[in-house]
């Protein structure tokens, strides 16, 4: 009886580990898709894996929000690549402060463009917010890019 809960829990632990591995795998894969989207000129400085929930009942959308140090005179893009399969359409969203400076998706028109370029003018703290359109449930990965000095 002892062999046999031990190698239930083997098979659980083994099970378990091995679902992990697979979930990193598909991100890993994803992001290496999405940095290449990034285009030639594009040199791949970070990521970004994000998983939200739907929207909760007061129909107010989760997102993601990172905070990096970005350096004047130079210029980045920022990709955004959903995952397949997923429910919702990634946005990203540059902001100093209050201040928005870019956008993958413009709510006026409803269009969505996979990369926005920014060119920083003063060294500071930038947030980076990641949520997906309408609320609906889904997975993404945000690049951060550099292109070039100005």
């Amino acid at each position: 009886m002892k062999n046999i809960f031990s190698i239930s829990i083997l098979l659980i632990l083994v099970t378990w580990l091995g679902g992990s591995r697979i979930l990193a795998q598909s991100s890993t894969k994803l992001t290496e898709f999405c940095a290449a989207s990034a285009g030639d000129d594009a040199t791949y400085l970070k990521d970004f894996v994000v998983e939200l929930d739907a929207a909760g009942p007061d129909g107010k959308a989760p997102e993601q929000r990172y905070t990096m140090v970005l350096s004047k005179n130079t210029e980045y893009r920022f990709t955004v690549c959903n995952a397949e399969g997923s429910e919702g359409r990634a946005m990203l969203q540059l902001f100093d402060m209050n201040k928005l400076y870019g956008s993958t998706y413009n709510p006026a028109t409803g269009n969505s463009v996979k990369s926005v370029n920014f060119q920083c003018q003063k060294t500071g703290a930038y947030h980076l917010i990641v949520s997906f359109i309408d609320g609906k449930k889904g997975s993404s990965v945000a690049i951060v890019s550099f292109i070039r000095t100005l």
